[in-house]
């Protein structure tokens, strides 16, 4: 385990009503939401830890205002000698496996690092009296099909049925579960935010996910853009700020239960292609090729709830977030 800074005494609920700064734990802190809510974190004056392993994070987005861990979050032992080390208060918990066929093929090894050690992640939790605890979920893998028999469809809502189709999603509904239980059983402080397809700078363009980052690389370098089936799919796309600005909001109002985080609208795969082409001058036709078994045509998520609960609301459109995006790969290829 390999760590730097010290830790600060607890506060209060009463100072943290108040805003005062709070000691706080990021899994999954070198990743790509979570090294942006490190670092709007640190921004706000909190004392922020963050734990990774650095298998998909990088080392380049770990703020080094903030205290990091590198280490697993299955080592349970060195866990524990995080939370007693310190005087953690609140707990955002990013870290987990998330490649999604990968999770069909090792259902087991999905299991232990996103069931187990998240529930391992939540005792200590409890044990240490930490006062919020926020687990990101995902609104993109939970629900399933957006579109119902009969043809119509609508933004899902926190009280629509939920339908995962592969082992990640249902590894992410397994610790929903838990956390309810457990909201009931200590009066646990918790709650879920299930996020929309966040997008934005520091998304790993080679990964499973992520068409945002996929194509806008591959535009660039003028490389085969292939789309999987027809491109009329659709999903919820978010700007990784407005991500980030919703856990804030969350720890701020001291939220419980599930919320979704969300756009609200749906965008197809083709939408996005058209406008990240148009920013980058790409002029290739891309290349429609098989789509994966159960990939759902439509998802999109209703946010009344966050934005009723905690006043929040997503500010950056989705052609202000893509023309971010081409202006931060362009600026790293041209290193």
């Amino acid at each position: 385990m390999q760590s730097a800074g010290h830790g600060r005494g607890r506060r209060t609920r009463t100072e943290v009503g108040r805003g005062i700064n709070m000691q706080v734990l990021v899994t999954g802190g070198a990743g790509f939401i979570g090294s942006h809510l490190v670092d709007s974190l640190v921004d706000a004056g909190h004392d922020v830890l963050l734990i990774d392993n650095l298998h998909t994070g990088s080392q380049a987005n770990v703020n080094t205002k903030a205290m990091f861990y590198r280490m697993d979050l299955t080592d349970h032992a060195a866990m524990g000698q995080v939370f007693t080390r310190n005087e953690i208060q609140a707990v955002f918990h990013l870290g987990a496996r998330v490649n999604v066929r990968e999770s069909m093929q090792d259902p087991v090894g999905y299991a232990a690092v996103n069931v187990s050690a998240s529930l391992a992640l939540m005792e200590l939790s409890r044990a240490t009296g930490v006062e919020q605890f926020i687990f990101i979920s995902s609104g993109g893998a939970v629900y399933g099909e957006g579109i119902q028999a009969d043809g119509s469809h609508k933004a899902f809502t926190e009280e629509d049925p939920i339908n995962p189709k592969d082992n990640y999603a249902a590894n992410k509904l397994a610790i929903e579960q838990h956390l309810a239980l457990y909201r009931e059983a200590y009066d646990f402080p918790s709650a879920v935010l299930r996020f929309a397809n966040i997008y934005g700078p520091r998304q790993n363009p080679k990964g499973e996910a992520g068409v945002v980052a996929i194509f806008t690389e591959a535009m660039l370098k003028n490389q085969e853009i292939r789309i999987h089936g027809d491109g009329t799919q659709a999903r919820d796309f978010l700007y990784v700020s407005d991500a980030v600005d919703s856990c804030l909001s969350a720890l701020k109002h001291r939220a419980r239960g599930v919320f979704n985080v969300g756009s609200g609208q749906p965008t197809t795969i083709n939408e996005i292609f058209q406008k990240l082409a148009s920013l980058t001058h790409y002029h290739r036709a891309p290349v429609n090729i098989e789509r994966p078994v159960g990939e759902v045509d439509l998802a999109y998520l209703n946010t009344s709830l966050a934005r009723s609960s905690w006043g929040w609301s997503n500010r950056v459109d989705l052609q202000q977030g893509l023309t971010n995006v081409v202006k931060h790969v362009q600026a790293k290829l041209q290193k």
